[in-house]
């Protein structure tokens, strides 16, 4: 026995040589690291009852590529005192119609057109017909980019092998309609490239969807508002920021965006907006955010390091806002909601591939260059509500 591996169970081990299923990893693969003494299926899972030939803990590390190219997954517990492999085959595609990713996916489309009409100064209420019919580009905008960001997460991730969900959306009535959308990642991480992969090209793929749509919206007409509403007391102003990306595209087409307001823009520019948006809230380097994966596959576990300033960085934004340029304590308390997100989030930590090699050079250019281009999409001050 090697150093460090346990004491053999004081169970005996049946006779006979050990059966599993014809899909399943065979015990003699791995057999260097794990000797097998019975196997069974039980409730869908194939279960390896042995004993690990060195370091517990490093056993499912050592052995794990075996189960993944079989379609499994795998973690290492003790049942009555014996040791024992617990193998779940894996299904990567689409088992039956995702009902709950319809049904948000549904619900969101209709709060995207709720609050996409009033973008277009239509009632949703009083007129919904006209709302239906008026406020679509602005939905198809905001769900565009939203989906072209998680599917391209999710393509990543079949690429890899790595069980994923579809996205699911989150309705809600809100400055544009929604939340965003997530997807659920249900398998351990290879190594640092699928990782990287993964994290990196939800925000690629959604940077791509911002250019075209911001593209489109600024060639759209505009949406002018009676002067005499802007000046009429009572009257909410909802002012937006524009990122450097968004002003660089507007020189480039020739197409005006003035910044600090989406009132002499086409809502579809505001579609661009929520993309740029969320590119730059997924890439904080933090936990399970898409920033957090990416700078885990660079830095590996020094990672850990980088995150401590993150909440420390969004607080002092806020503050640096608030006291020195004098901007109003609800225009940046989202920096203080992602604060304190980002403390929640960074404890519960990033992916941890399993195997831990370094990236390629053609990875570590793309993560500089991914970071720039969210750098591109920031926004100090994103929003601004005025009430005259």
């Amino acid at each position: 026995m090697q150093p460090g591996a346990p004491a053999p169970s004081a169970s005996p081990p049946p006779a006979g040589p050990p059966s599993t299923p014809p899909d399943a990893p065979d015990p003699a693969a791995f057999d260097d690291h794990f000797h097998t003494y019975e196997t069974r299926v039980e409730n869908d899972e194939v279960r390896y009852y042995g004993e690990p030939l060195g370091v517990p803990e490093t056993v499912v590390r050592d052995i794990w590529q075996v189960f993944h190219e079989h379609g499994y997954e795998v973690e290492l517990t003790v049942e009555a005192g014996r040791y024992v492999l617990v193998a779940t085959e894996q299904s990567y595609g689409i088992d039956g119609i995702p009902w709950k990713n319809v049904l948000l996916f549904l619900a969101t489309v209709f709060t995207t057109l709720f609050v996409g009409a009033q973008w277009y100064l239509v009632d949703p209420v009083a007129d919904p017909v006209t709302a239906l019919t008026t406020a679509w580009p602005f939905s198809a905008a905001v769900m565009g980019v939203l989906m072209t960001h998680e599917l391209g997460h999710y393509v990543a991730s079949r690429y890899h092998r790595v069980n994923a969900s579809l996205p699911y959306f989150i309705p809600f009535p809100s400055l544009i309609g929604t939340m965003g959308a997530v997807i659920r990642m249900k398998g351990r991480m290879p190594d640092r490239k699928a990782l990287f992969d993964i994290g990196a090209s939800g925000p690629l793929a959604g940077l791509a969807a911002t250019i075209v749509v911001t593209v489109v919206g600024l060639y759209l007409p505009p949406i002018p508002v009676d002067p005499s509403v802007l000046n009429a007391e009572g009257t909410v102003t909802i002012s937006l920021g524009f990122p450097p990306l968004m002003h660089v595209l507007s020189w480039v087409t020739g197409q005006p965006l003035e910044y600090g307001s989406a009132l002499n823009v086409n809502p579809v520019v505001i579609g661009g907006w929520v993309g740029a948006f969320v590119t730059v809230l997924n890439l904080i380097p933090v936990g399970q955010l898409d920033g957090g994966h990416i700078t885990r596959a660079v830095f590996g576990e020094d990672q850990s390091t980088l995150a401590a300033f993150v909440p420390v960085s969004l607080f002092g934004l806020a503050g640096y806002l608030h006291y020195v340029e004098r901007v109003t304590f609800q225009a940046v308390v989202i920096w203080v909601f992602w604060g304190v997100l980002t403390l929640v989030v960074g404890r519960a930590g990033t992916a941890e591939p399993v195997r831990d090699d370094p990236l390629d050079r053609r990875r570590l250019v793309l993560a500089a260059l991914t970071f720039v281009l969210g750098a591109a999409c920031f926004m100090p001050v994103p929003v601004l509500v005025s009430t005259t």
